[in-house]
């Protein structure tokens, strides 16, 4: 069997993945892991990933985790163009720069700020104290003024002139606030020519269709009450 990757397109690093892949015409079999049904803790997909999380690869036996592994697997395997993660030593470190940073930074107050002021009150309807949200979104707004001053600069692109998998990961993870209402873009407008130079490089359809799970986030069903109670556990550090 060729190409698997286990997806849920609710989750950041997964559009990342699903967008590489198929902007490079890379061919696979999606499988899709529903996080909000608990499919991530099922027997059959921790063979896949031990670590019960997505995304994660399967090419023939080989297993995969971690967004930025697979991306960078991805990149070697099927030989993509040089601009996604460049061979030049330089170049290439400022990519690595970037992957290094927004683990604890972007990932981080993009998931925070999406979770308290959409996820905990209207799917877990749980409410989030005011001035919880307010310091969450106050970080938010000082780590795009970072993204936009230490990277992106005067560049197209975040690393340089050209597109690469820093700009697929710090997309899909913006589009996280945006999806729960935050108005991430409105008063940056360096940021938003950034994010139109990066939806039309990958096409205006497949950036709809890698995010249209997402912006629909608010409508989820009500979650089961055992899967809920385990989930309201495991996202607990999102209100810190």
């Amino acid at each position: 069997m060729g190409l698997e990757l286990y997806l849920d397109l609710l989750s950041q690093p997964c559009r990342a993945v699903y967008i590489f892949a198929k902007r490079n015409g890379i061919p696979f079999q999606l499988r899709t892991v529903e996080l909000f049904k608990g499919q991530h803790y099922t027997d059959s997909f921790a063979q896949v990933n031990p670590l019960r999380k997505v995304p994660a690869l399967k090419d023939g036996d080989f297993t995969l985790a971690e967004s930025v592994a697979i991306l960078l697997y991805l990149c070697r395997k099927y030989k993509t163009p040089d601009h996604w993660y460049p061979q030049d030593l330089q170049a290439r470190a400022r990519v690595d720069e970037f992957l290094s940073w927004q683990h604890t930074a972007l990932r981080s107050c993009c998931t925070r700020a999406m979770w308290q002021k959409m996820m905990f009150p209207v799917v877990l309807r749980q409410l989030v104290p005011q001035e919880t949200l307010s310091s969450t979104l106050a970080e938010l707004d000082s780590c795009l003024q970072l993204l936009e001053d230490k990277f992106l600069r005067g560049q197209d692109f975040l690393t340089g002139p050209q597109i690469s998998v820093s700009d697929l990961v710090a997309i899909t993870e913006l589009m996280h606030p945006v999806s729960a209402g935050c108005r991430v873009f409105e008063s940056r407008p360096k940021l938003a020519a950034w994010r139109q130079r990066v939806e039309a490089v990958v096409g205006e359809d497949l950036f709809q269709e890698a995010h249209a799970v997402v912006l629909k986030a608010k409508d989820i069903p009500p979650l089961d009450p055992t899967l809920k109670e385990k989930l309201q556990h495991s996202v607990q550090s999102f209100l810190q």
